[in-house]
């Protein structure tokens, strides 16, 4: 088996692992958006935001330093102790400050108090898995990785189900659990599953002798600091549009344009899927003779696949909307769709060609072009919100996404120069949100049309790429 043959078929087995989990999840939209108010879902999302924020101050860039360092080091045990010790006793000091200061926090971040105990609880217990998880992902366990995957969503897609469809909708049953408000069941279930989670990666944490090595601690920090900067950008970029919204437009336009941006998850899905794959694979590959060769050919078929995604979902979301959202109130910003897709595979793009700072050490400029993405998002969602309304969300993200993108492939190139086929990626990619948006906005999502240029599209990319392909698939 070639080594590209290796890395796709990793790729499935981690894309499932994301994938069918992200996907059965998604299925929620529909019961969610069912069951709740726009207000409730706008709730609900503000959550997962402030959510997403607190998991990566915890772990601090400590997972993609966890793949650098246990990949190059020879003692791996020392790097899984140390990445241990570390992520459980500042889980634990941070835990304690987030219940400490729960008033004052849960105020300033416009959490009510009964949610923000299911938040913190439900992220300090997430936390503590990250080295687990990335450790199963490192040592070449994507089944097993998979699998718990697969059983977490599925513990809260069953009890999301039973609790919001059947207890909620009877009074008897309702007292049980003392809630009030139906998004509380949401938390609750996920709670409960991240618990379960925890007991199930337990005897993980438990597969070395713990023995903290300061040094490897300081090249850990060292280079997950930024990534944590990174990260935090990350977040701004991804949900300051639906942090911001409601402040401009109320909860009512945000429950939609959330709800409506969940539509794009073909696209995120994807790209972790991708991610989950490429990145052990990036940094155990990196000292074979032909990396470099190997990074440019799945930077293009990323890009094939990932254009291919773009034209599908826009030509074929009048068949796929309703499958997750039917009540119309949720409709009214249905426009983003095509924006959100394109700006996702601009990121998509940007991860892929963001191996550069990772392998060379220099994961500081991840920050700054991360940083420079969250500086446009603020300042473009603050000025143009109040002109254009929720589209002006979706203009910032492909924006903020497209500028990191053409940022990262600049200075890669003058820090670890990859032969990538630029002109055939570029040629694809400008195809696709040509057909995407011709398709969307101008035909009207004329399915009829739409098809054909999507069928256009997949020959010449059969026609380009046919001997490539056979090289491939020969070796």
């Amino acid at each position: 088996m070639s080594v590209l043959q290796k890395f796709f078929k990793d790729t499935v087995i981690y894309g499932l692992a994301i994938v069918l989990p992200r996907l059965i999840n998604f299925l929620l939209v529909r019961l969610h958006t069912d069951v709740l108010p726009n207000e409730g879902y706008s709730e609900n999302t503000e959550f997962y935001i402030v959510a997403a924020f607190f998991n990566v101050v915890l772990t601090y860039g400590l997972e993609t330093s966890f793949f650098r360092f246990f990949s190059k080091q020879q003692e791996k045990d020392k790097v899984l102790s140390t990445s241990l010790i570390s992520i459980i006793t500042t889980t634990f000091v941070f835990g304690i400050v987030l219940f400490v200061f729960r008033d004052a926090i849960s105020k300033t971040l416009r959490i009510n108090t009964d949610f923000y105990n299911l938040l913190v609880s439900i992220t300090l217990i997430d936390t503590m898995v990250v080295i687990p998880f990335a450790y199963l992902r490192v040592t070449g366990r994507p089944i097993k990785f998979a699998l718990l995957k697969l059983i977490n969503v599925l513990i809260i897609v069953v009890l999301n189900i039973l609790l919001l469809s059947i207890t909620y909708g009877s009074e008897s049953l309702r007292g049980l659990f003392n809630v009030s408000n139906p998004v509380e069941y949401i938390f609750i279930a996920n709670l409960i599953a991240s618990g379960f989670i925890l007991l199930m990666v337990l005897p993980y944490m438990f597969k070395t002798k713990f023995i903290f090595d300061t040094s490897i601690f300081k090249q850990l920090i060292n280079y997950g600091l930024p990534i944590m900067v990174a990260g935090l950008a990350f977040v701004i970029n991804e949900n300051l549009d639906k942090w911001l919204l409601p402040s401009y437009e109320g909860e009512c336009i945000n429950g939609a344009y959330s709800a409506c941006y969940k539509l794009a998850v073909f696209m995120t899905l994807f790209i972790q899927a991708f991610r989950m794959g490429a990145e052990p694979f990036f940094f155990n590959h990196s000292d074979k003779a032909n990396a470099k060769e190997t990074y440019a050919t799945i930077l293009k078929y990323f890009t094939i696949v990932g254009t291919l995604g773009l034209i599908i979902v826009t030509v074929y979301i009048d068949v796929l909307r309703p499958i997750f959202i039917k009540k119309e109130s949720y409709l009214l910003a249905l426009d983003i769709v095509p924006i959100v897709l394109l700006a996702n595979l601009c990121l998509g793009i940007y991860h892929n060609l963001s191996i550069w700072y990772k392998l060379t050490d220099k994961t500081r400029y991840g920050m700054y072009i991360s940083l420079i993405g969250a500086v446009i998002t603020i300042g473009f969602n603050v000025v143009f919100i109040p002109k254009l309304g929720f589209m002006a969300c979706a203009y910032a993200t492909l924006l903020a996404y497209g500028l990191m993108m053409l940022i990262s492939l600049g200075l890669g190139r003058m820090h670890y120069p990859v032969p990538y086929d630029f002109k055939r990626i570029a040629m694809y990619l400008l195809c696709g949100t040509l057909i995407s948006f011709l398709s969307y906005y101008q035909f009207d999502r004329d399915i009829l049309i739409g098809t054909v240029f999507l069928c256009a599209f997949v020959i010449a990319v059969v026609l380009l790429e046919k001997k490539d392909l056979k090289r491939i698939l020969k070796k």
